[in-house]
């Protein structure tokens, strides 16, 4: 409505040839799908042709991304918006006044035939229309079977036979990774450094769909897939704080940033900009060069923009039941206790128990970065796993969520504590979170993990060195951490490039097989799943998600100008939705080429999604029958679904619900 509002006294497509603009606007109806409507009618477009021709309209627009994502938002509270919708009248629209602008006798009979020959186009595309393209369906196929003819065959190798060696009681330890593919390089490397530990795969949310709400702000980032809409509010405190000390750290930081706002304002506004950079850019020559040298960022870190670094240390997320603005926030005793059972059954993780078991999730560590949120977790909604790691250690510690635990079937016994932490990707350092609660007669057991750490850190840079150019393996670990710090760096990390495959089974068949980090693991025992909840739950949301994952990088890879965003030295970024690829132009959508191309070779290969979940495949086929999404994936080819047989003894592909067939890669 406020674009129609303008159109009709804008002169300036007409001042550019396009006649009549304002009076093409004006005759059109008010209502976008009406609009629409009369649009389709009067362009002749035919019946068969309509559809491809309102997508192909929204698909030359990377702004009609971002429409759809306020879409989904809306959605997921329940509310309607036509944000998409209107852009799609907006668009046609132009090309309406377009059309009306030309009516010479060539364009009109040009137009009319076109419109014949879609009306002829047959609704399901025959590859025996465009040879080209069938040649190239050929080759890609052909190009993903050696990939899969090779992972298979590893599977089969290993088939399970690389038990966990250490203590015959249990694990000594315990560690939760998030499923990325970043982290099976960090299980590998922990598994190496520490044989008797026992790594699980899960998503990096933890099971805890939260919205984070930081000191000083009145709503948070959503700590979860965007499938989900947060089931909770947690805000941050500043922990051991008095009452009047939490009121002068929100005193202050509300005024740094108020502080910080109009200072930027003054520094970027169109009268005193000039002036600012003659009189005080001499004064940022010192800046320059701290945040050349990695000694300070070009801008603080938004966790701890505003706050002491002392206080930056204690702050911490609230589990109490408390209000914000009218809404409720943290948990109460039997919500806790229902969350803490489904988590620890969905991460197959009731017992034996370890005496310390590590929840990490994970992050990035970048500076100057505007796709710094594509390198921190997918499954809590680009923000770090922090938050989640810290929320599920502190309810499975509460004893009172243990009792409830406990006349449910899952004890946990009283000398095991889980302990939050967060894996920086980038770094490959792990931090640890509230050690301070850690029971005194576990004190030597946190030490010997962090040993343990370390040298699996040390591991992992050392494999992640080659692929980042860090030539000299003496200096790997300072080089890497140097990288982080760099304001320059496009490539701080290699984030999930070479994403290939997703496996959900015991780590008992994967472990000691090194997949390279190109799979997404998740931990998964059907014989405890009985009635397949845990199933349906790993098909319909982190399958979902790394299949959106897979296909962001395959696009981006395969045809960077429409589903990436280009060159990452030219971006711009457009307040806070995304980036400008130059000083103008369309949203970008994707990754940029740096994410995916090292300069001279594609890092990411263009491989669709090989999905192997060991479990029944009846029980399968069900979840696929009663999800349509999932089951068009698999069907359609844009997910290769496998069965692991028992140890990973045999390996069979679904070709749709009810039809597996013993794969000829074996």
């Amino acid at each position: 409505a406020a674009w129609r509002t303008l159109a009709v006294y804008d002169r300036n497509p007409e001042v550019m040839g396009i006649r009549s603009f304002r009076r093409s606007v004006a005759a059109l109806p008010t209502d976008p799908v009406e609009a629409i409507g009369v649009i389709v009618d009067r362009l002749g477009i035919p019946d068969r042709a309509i559809e491809d021709y309102l997508v192909r309209a929204l698909f030359d627009l990377g702004w009609s991304a971002y429409a759809r994502y306020v879409g989904w938002n809306a959605e997921l509270e329940g509310r309607r918006d036509d944000t998409l919708l209107e852009l799609l009248a907006i668009r046609l629209a132009w090309g309406f006044a377009l059309f009306e602008a030309r009516t010479d006798d060539a364009f009109r009979t040009a137009w009319v035939r076109a419109m014949e020959e879609a009306a002829k186009l047959p609704v399901d595309h025959r590859l025996d229309e465009t040879p080209e393209l069938a040649v190239d369906v050929v080759l890609q196929d052909a190009y993903e079977i050696v990939f899969r003819r090779n992972l298979i065959a590893r599977l089969l190798a290993n088939g399970g036979s690389a038990a966990p060696s250490g203590r015959t009681d249990g694990p000594a330890v315990q560690a939760a990774f998030c499923i990325d593919v970043r982290s099976e390089i960090f299980r590998r490397a922990l598994e190496t450094a520490c044989p008797e530990v026992e790594t699980i795969g899960f998503a990096g949310f933890f099971g805890f769909p939260i919205e984070y709400v930081p000191i000083g702000h009145l709503r948070g980032g959503a700590q979860c897939p965007v499938l989900l809409k947060p089931a909770f509010i947690v805000c941050e405190e500043v922990k051991d704080a008095e009452p009047f000390e939490e009121a002068e750290v929100l005193g202050q930081r509300l005024l740094r940033r108020r502080v910080a706002k109009a200072w930027k304002s003054f520094k970027v506004s169109a009268v005193s900009s000039f002036s600012f950079v003659e009189t005080a850019g001499l004064g940022f020559a010192a800046k320059i060069a701290t945040d050349s040298a990695g000694v300070t960022r070009p801008v603080p870190s938004p966790v701890s923009d505003g706050l002491d670094s002392d206080v930056a240390a204690r702050v911490g997320p609230r589990l109490a039941p408390g209000k914000l603005k009218g809404r409720s926030t943290g948990f109460t005793g039997s919500q806790a206790i229902d969350m803490a059972e489904a988590v620890l059954k969905a991460m197959s993780l009731t017992g034996p128990f370890a005496r310390l078991v590590l929840l990490a999730g994970h992050g990035s560590t970048t500076v100057n970065n505007p796709h710094a949120s594509g390198l921190d977790c997918g499954a809590c909604g680009g923000h770090t796993g922090e938050a989640n790691a810290r929320v599920a250690a502190a309810i499975l510690n509460d004893s009172q969520v243990r009792d409830g635990l406990r006349e449910r079937g899952i004890d946990i016994p009283a000398d095991c504590w889980f302990v939050g932490a967060l894996h920086d990707t980038t770094t490959d350092d792990v931090k640890l979170f509230d050690e301070e609660d850690l029971p005194a007669q576990l004190a030597d057991d946190l030490a010997r993990l962090k040993l343990r750490l370390s040298d699996a850190a040390h591991l992992a840079r050392l494999e992640r060195r080659a692929l980042l150019g860090v030539g000299d393996a003496a200096d790997a670990d300072a080089a890497i951490r140097a990288r982080s710090k760099d304001w320059s760096q496009v490539r701080p990390e290699w984030g999930l490039a070479g994403n290939a495959a997703f496996i959900a089974a015991p780590r008992s068949i994967t472990r000691g097989l090194d997949l390279s980090g190109r799979a997404f693991l998740h931990s998964y025992i059907h014989e405890q799943d009985r009635d397949h909840r845990v199933l349906e739950l790993i098909m319909t949301a982190p399958l979902v998600v790394a299949s959106w994952i897979n296909l962001q990088y395959y696009g981006s890879t395969v045809n960077n100008a429409a589903f990436g965003s280009g060159n990452k030295v030219l971006h711009n970024i457009v307040g806070q939705l995304g980036v400008l690829e130059g000083n103008a132009g369309d949203l970008r959508v994707g990754l940029p080429w740096q994410s995916v191309h090292d300069g001279r070779r594609f890092v990411h290969e263009p491989v669709r999604l090989n999905v192997f979940i060991a479990a029944p495949e009846t029980a399968m086929d069900d979840v696929l029958r009663r999800h349509t999404g999932i089951c068009d994936l698999v069907t359609n080819g844009w997910i290769m679904l496998h069965s692991l047989g028992e140890h990973g003894s045999l390996i069979r592909r679904c070709v749709r619900p009810g039809i597996w067939v013993a794969s000829s890669y074996e």
